[in-house]
């Protein structure tokens, strides 16, 4: 039950409606119960006096020549005169059902219960007269007919038992006519004072520096807002911890750009210097074009990892056949393979084979694997006569449902020392004299976190020269999908 309705959400309105309609339903049933409590009050003062009519009665019932009489004495006139009134009645019959004085129409009861001769009045309703009245009676035993007591019923109205609830409800009742707004109006204020220190809270974040990200003071809250001031401080280290990697980030890629942006300005002012031969205008044009691949590659590489790095927003999961991304990769690294003179193959399940497929995006394990593969192609020395050998080999665990992708090769492979380094932007393992942007395993590793896969590396011939690098992401058990073959 909504009372203060609004447009948007109120948390002040939320709570005064919890606190008013409890309040406002429990009235009518306070009513109505007050009403039922009011009719019970009412109700035994009267049949008391009802009973006490009835005894009073039945001691004016006497006996002359073998008769029952019925004579009030003169002190009972004032008795008689409270019961016969308009709203009042009697009626005194004998043994054998004779009226001895009163009201005829009143009816005798119709079962006899345990009060039949025991001279203890009870009480009952009847319909007569056109009304509903209340009847005490009680049968009382005379020595003219043992066995055969005679009754005594005095009967009255419900009018002024209804009166006198009426005068009780009305009595308990008006009071809350004023209590009620009075208690709204307390509940109003209590409501306003306990949310202020929301509103401090809210002054305090609004006042704040645009630039000031250090947490909220937990401390000074109520316990009720702890919960909510950590959970903000939680999204403030946050995202203080990604403006910072961005600001590296941002600062290490203009470093990486301004290189081949040097080279390509520098080759271009070789080439336009006076004196400049055929042979020295091709070899600047050679520099220049080299310059523009390591640029073009290092924006592609940058791209790449932005779309990573976003992935879990904007692409959705899907159903993805592993084995069968690494098998495209494979043939599409297969030409510069075959350049460099490398023996290159695959390893693992065919495509389709039960297990293999995971849940991810097609894209970015594509993007992986090629990275991966790129990576051991542009490290791995080879000529013709002593060839490198590249593996990309697949696993797959049948018992955990694990899927493990490895890329090895029989390259110069990767220090102790500096294998978690690789993992960052820009850093390239110290002894290599390759070109490269340094981002191939930082996107790796930002497309496997978005799959909840591992990454690790490894020398793939421990203990030989060169020792080479296999490389391992492992999927989870949790993200393979079974599928018929």
């Amino acid at each position: 039950m909504k009372i203060f309705r609004r447009e948007q959400s109120s948390l002040f309105s939320e709570i005064l409606d919890w606190m008013l309609t409890p309040i406002l339903l429990l009235w009518p049933i306070s009513l109505v119960l007050t009403w039922l409590v009011a009719q019970g009050l009412a109700d035994k003062p009267f049949d008391r006096a009802l009973e006490t009519h009835a005894v009073a009665l039945s001691r004016l019932i006497t006996v002359e020549n073998q008769k029952p009489r019925f004579q009030p004495s003169p002190a009972a006139h004032p008795l008689l005169g409270a019961v016969e009134s308009d709203t009042a009645y009697y009626q005194i019959l004998g043994p054998d059902g004779t009226l001895l004085g009163g009201d005829s129409k009143l009816p005798p009861p119709e079962d006899i219960g345990e009060e039949y001769g025991s001279g203890r009045p009870f009480l009952r309703e009847v319909q007569t007269h056109g009304k509903t009245l209340r009847v005490a009676a009680i049968w009382v035993q005379l020595p003219v007919a043992p066995g055969h007591p005679a009754l005594v019923q005095v009967a009255e109205t419900m009018d002024q038992r209804a009166l006198l609830a009426t005068e009780i409800v009305k009595g308990v009742m008006l009071p809350q006519f004023a209590i009620l707004p009075l208690a709204v109006l307390l509940v109003w204020l209590a409501l306003v004072q306990a949310i202020k220190p929301l509103h401090r809270l809210e002054e305090r974040i609004r006042a704040r520096d645009p630039q000031d990200l250090s947490p909220l003071d937990a401390q000074t809250v109520p316990v009720e807002l702890m919960p909510l001031v950590s959970s903000v401080n939680d999204l403030l280290l946050r995202l203080t911890d990604s403006i910072a990697t961005q600001k590296r980030f941002l600062a290490e890629a203009a470093h990486q750009l301004k290189t081949p942006l040097a080279g390509l300005r520098m080759q271009a002012d070789l080439a336009q210097r006076e004196g400049a031969s055929a042979d020295d205008l091709k070899l600047s044009l050679r520099q220049i074009g080299r310059s523009s691949i390591r640029a073009t590659h290092t924006v592609n590489q940058l791209l790449s990892l932005a779309r990573a790095e976003s992935s879990g927003v904007v692409l959705q999961h899907e159903p993805c056949d592993l084995a069968q991304i690494a098998v495209d990769v494979m043939h599409d690294c297969a030409p510069r393979a075959l350049v460099k003179f490398l023996d290159m193959g695959y390893e693992g399940p065919e495509p389709g084979t039960s297990g293999t497929v995971i849940r991810g995006n097609p894209t970015l394990l594509r993007e992986m694997v090629l990275n991966l593969v790129d990576n051991a192609i542009n490290y791995t020395p080879s000529s013709q006569d002593a060839p490198g050998v590249i593996t990309t080999r697949l696993l797959v665990d049948p018992f955990s449902r694990a899927v493990v992708l490895q890329v090895e090769d029989s390259g110069p492979g990767i220090a102790q020392a500096e294998r978690e380094l690789v993992f960052r932007p820009f850093y390239r393992a110290l002894g290599t004299r390759m070109d490269g942007s340094g981002l191939g395993l930082p996107i790796v590793l930002e497309i496997a976190r978005q799959h909840a896969a591992s990454v690790s590396v490894d020398a793939s011939r421990p203990g030989h020269s060169p020792p080479g690098a296999c490389f391992t992401v492992r999927f989870a058990g949790m993200e393979a999908v079974t599928t018929s073959a």
